[in-house]
């Protein structure tokens, strides 16, 4: 009980300490181009690499914020899933 309950506090204390959080302007990145499905692949693939990057250079990021929608949001989930997919492969090969 005393374990669900300290869980508990922590879950509350996340929920208000999110509500602190300030409101990031995001108009400068939705200028420019539109990413789309193919772009999402791109990025799902080299998601990994961009996370290396983006702790030492604050203009990387993984996601782009200026992208079409639900379309490139796929395409991420695919490029991204792709790293699964290549590591349960190459466990196979292994056995």
């Amino acid at each position: 009980m005393k374990k669900l309950s300290s869980l508990l506090m922590i879950g509350i204390l996340a929920i208000i300490l999110a509500g602190c959080a300030s409101v990031e302007p995001i108009d400068p990145c939705l200028q420019g181009k539109s990413y789309g499905f193919l772009w999402g692949i791109l990025h799902g693939l080299i998601a990994p690499i961009s996370l290396l990057v983006s702790f030492f250079d604050k203009e990387t990021v993984m996601y782009a914020q200026n992208n079409s929608g639900s379309w490139y949001a796929l395409g991420f989930l695919i490029g991204s899933g792709g790293w699964g997919i290549l590591a349960s492969n190459s466990s196979k090969k292994g056995k």
